[in-house]
This record gives C-alpha cells, sequence and structure tokens, in this order.
C-alpha cells in the first residue's frame, strides 16, 4: 500500500476472520502438507467456487471468504489464489508482523517437504536473487522515508499556490495575470456494436480532450469517497481543508460562481498532466493473461520508465521510475532512482528488457497504442 494511509489503519477496519470449516493447524502437532498441484486447483474458478488458496513462505492460506473484505481490494489478492504470493505480499505490506496476526485465521496448512517454494514454472535463479534485492534494498535504509523531502515538496507546493493567488491579488484578473497564476497553480498538484456511441477505433484522438476531463470529477468525487467510506478521517480532513483554503483564497477575487470554473480549469490541466504521466508508462506496455510469471519478470514486461533528468524528475513527481515503483511499491519515490542501477543489473544478467525512453517519445507511444488497439477492435468489430 502507497500513499499517507498507514496499514494498520487499513487493517484495523476490517474484523478478525473465521476459519473456513478447516481445523486450526495452530492447534495440531502436525499440519496439513499440499502439493502444487491440490493448491493450483484452487483458484475460485472451479467448483466450489469459495475455494482460494494461496502461498507465502511456504505456509498455505484459504482466502475464500477473506478476499471480500481484503483492506487492498478482492481483485489484488484473489488474482494470485492458486499461486505463490510470497513476492507481491513483502511488496505491498510493510509491517507484516500486523498483517500475520490477521492471516492466522485462514491458514491451512504448509507446502510439503518435497515441494519447491515456488511452482515449477518459475525462474528459481531469478526469484532468489530479486529476493535477495529486497533485502539489500532494505538494508540499505532505501524503504525508509525522507522526512525532509515531503517537507520541502510541502512548501513547494504552498509556495506555488500563494505565489499563484498573489500574482491575481496584486495584479487583477487580467488575461496575463490569470495565465501565470493558472501555470502555477496547476503545477502545485458499452460497446460501438449494440450503441454505437464508443468509437475505440478514434480513441487516440479524443484521449487528450476527454481524459483530463473525465479523470477530474472521478478522482475527485472517489477520493472523497474512499476516505469517508474506510473512516480515513486524518485524509479526510487534509481534502476538506484543501478545499476549504481554496475557497477563502479565490471567491473575494472572482466570486463563488467564477471561483468554482478556476477551480475546474485548474484541475483539467493537473488531469491531463497526471493523465499522461500516469499512462505513458503503462498504455504502451503488453497487456496480456496471468501467466503465472514471477512478480520481477510481470513488472518489468507491464510498465516502462522515463529517462531521468531534474525535469522529468521534476514533472513526473519521480514517478518517471514506473519500473522500481511497480517492484517496491512501498519505497519512497525520491530513493527510487537509487535502486534503479541494482534493477537493471538484475534485467541484464537474466536477459530482460529495461526499457527506459525519452518523455516526449513517451507521450508519443500513448497515442500509437491507442491507435494500434483501436484499429485491432475495429477490425474484430467489422469481422466477427
Amino acid at each position: 500500500m502507497t500513499g499517507a494511509n498507514s496499514e494498520a489503519e487499513l487493517w484495523s477496519k476490517i474484523p478478525a476472520v473465521e476459519g473456513n470449516g478447516v481445523p486450526d493447524p495452530n492447534v495440531s502437532s502436525a499440519p496439513r502438507l499440499f502439493t502444487w498441484e491440490e493448491i493450483e486447483l484452487c483458484t475460485g474458478q472451479k467448483h466450489p467456487p469459495r475455494d482460494r488458496w494461496l502461498v507465502i513462505d511456504r505456509k498455505v492460506y484459504d482466502i475464500g471468504q477473506f478476499y471480500k473484505k481484503h483492506p487492498g481490494g478482492s481483485r489484488v489478492i484473489s488474482h494470485y489464489a492458486g499461486q505463490d504470493a510470497t513476492d507481491p505480499f513483502k511488496a505491498f505490506h510493510k509491517d507484516k508482523t500486523l498483517v500475520r496476526k490477521h492471516m492466522k485465521s485462514l491458514l491451512i496448512g504448509e507446502l510439503a517437504p518435497d515441494q519447491p517454494s515456488f511452482e515449477h514454472n518459475k525462474n528459481k535463479l531469478l526469484v532468489k536473487e530479486f529476493r535477495e534485492l529486497q533485502t539489500t534494498a532494505k538494508k540499505l535504509g532505501l524503504l525508509k522515508p525522507n522526512s525532509l523531502f515531503f517537507i520541502v515538496l510541502l512548501l513547494h507546493i504552498l509556495l506555488l499556490r500563494a505565489a499563484g493567488w498573489f500574482v491575481l491579488w496584486y495584479f487583477g484578473t487580467s488575461v496575463m495575470s490569470f495565465l501565470i497564476a493558472t501555470v502555477m497553480l496547476t503545477l502545485s498538484m458499452l460497446g460501438k456494436q449494440k450503441k454505437k456511441i464508443m468509437p475505440y477505433n478514434y480513441q487516440h484522438k479524443y484521449f487528450p480532450i476527454m481524459m483530463p476531463i473525465v479523470v477530474v470529477p472521478v478522482f475527485q468525487i472517489y477520493s472523497v469517497y474512499f476516505t469517508f467510506q474506510r473512516r480515513l478521517w486524518r485524509d479526510f480532513v487534509w481534502i476538506m481543508a484543501h478545499f476549504a483554503l481554496y475557497l477563502a483564497a479565490f471567491v473575494p477575487l472572482f466570486g463563488l460562481v467564477d471561483a468554482f470554473g478556476f477551480y475546474f480549469l485548474i484541475n483539467t490541466l493537473d488531469g491531463a498532466q497526471f493523465t499522461w504521466i500516469s499512462q505513458m508508462s503503462h498504455i504502451p506496455m503488453t497487456i496480456d493473461y496471468d501467466k503465472n510469471m514471477d512478480w520481477f519478470s510481470t513488472q518489468l514486461q507491464g510498465t516502462c520508465n522515463v529517462n531521468q533528468s531534474f525535469f522529468n524528475d521534476y514533472i513526473t513527481g519521480h514517478l518517471n521510475f514506473q519500473i522500481e515503483h511497480h517492484l517496491f511499491p512501498t519505497m519512497p519515490r525520491h530513493n527510487l532512482w537509487k535502486v534503479s542501477p541494482l534493477v537493471k543489473s538484475l534485467c541484464a544478467k537474466h536477459g530482460i528488457e529495461y526499457q527506459s525512453k525519452p518523455l516526449f517519445t513517451a507521450f508519443a507511444d500513448v497515442l500509437k497504442s491507442l491507435k494500434k488497439s483501436g484499429e485491432i477492435w475495429l477490425n474484430a468489430y467489422q469481422n466477427g
């Protein structure tokens, strides 16, 4: 999990899960032993559909009832049903001691001594070396946030917002001052066959315009809903404080209606920035059915980086290192560049492509990918 929400906050919102009718192996001196052949049948896709087993550090857990209550979402955990989930478990959970307390009632046994720790099809050496890389990153302190970085980031946001307000207050709402203030505030932070309303073959053309407009209200509303639903009151207070501060600053300058219009404009531009930055490392990459690959290979296949530079680091908020962000989702973003050489080295050793490209090449690849997938869809629609 990433963001301001602590793991303890999320886990504390769910009740303890009762067992699934299986005797607690902690009571017996001889835990039940499993083979991979048995585990791979329990994906939740077969009968009975509730059977979902996964393996973490050779322990076998039944998540048949728990997956719907999983704080990180049901899809995330159920995706690993029938598989070894050790690496994603370590990647997404900082406080493993806390989480394991909730896992005790799900424990149904362990792998038999003659069984490997993960599936036979996975690269044993690569899995071993990535786990060593995880340990190295932890020993180097790369998983610990630098408070000064985030303090400076907060001051930077407040400074840009104050500067934007000052320009409008001092110079008035002329066209030039309006544009300058807007830039400052932007930087601070159905199918066609049936309804004929989704022209996917033109998606590369309307993406740059429609996505920012859609992203703004959806993300804003969902953020408020999510924090309220999960009772993350600290985050909820921050969101409300943001709105209150904006209204207090700009309603006296514009009036209530125009202030809301200005807010929508800033967030639309911010949405455009967010959309391009977040999608340039994902949309152009390979999308496929789950092939039960190892964690390292899967992340390298599904994302790419944008070359490091001061400008690229700044404009993307250090998320131009999407490969490292996927491999180490709890690593503070200011440390991602530090682990990058180690990731590159592991890729080179195992012949895995480490994709990194210039910023504007990454932007162009988004449109190329959308155009290509749109043409594939149109061909399937016309010939299907």
